[in-house]
This record gives C-alpha cells, structure tokens and sequence, in this order.
C-alpha cells in the first residue's frame, strides 16, 4: 500500500506560512530590543504579505509537470 500525504487546501497552507513568519520576525525583532508596537506592525503587515504572496503564486503549476 503506497501512502501519500494528505492534500492540505492552500489557504491554509499560506495562513500556516504566514503565522510562522509573523512569530519569527515579532519575536526576533523583541529580541533585538525593537519596540514592541513597532515590531507587532511590521510583523503584522510582513505576516499579511507573505499570506498574499504564497496564497497567489505557491503551489505547483500544472503546467511544469511533464
């Protein structure tokens, strides 16, 4: 029996990608003594674009696969 991973919806892969980067640039940005508003909006807005950017343009095309 061939087991394959489970087909996981890419909008909540690009939630899951943007939640991961969000934590790892507040968290980064606090350790640097960054201010915490500053870091929460920056990280906020970085978190928002890479949702956008993996939700639009992540994935396999089916057109590459031959």
């Amino acid at each position: 029996m061939h087991l394959r991973m489970p087909s996981i919806d890419r909008g909540v892969q690009s939630f899951v990608w943007a939640v991961v980067f969000f934590l790892f640039l507040y968290f980064g940005m606090v350790a640097i003594q960054v201010a915490k508003g500053t870091a929460l909006v920056l990280s906020l807005l970085a978190g928002f674009l890479t949702f956008l950017i993996v939700r639009t343009r992540g994935g396999d095309d089916p057109r590459d696969s031959a």
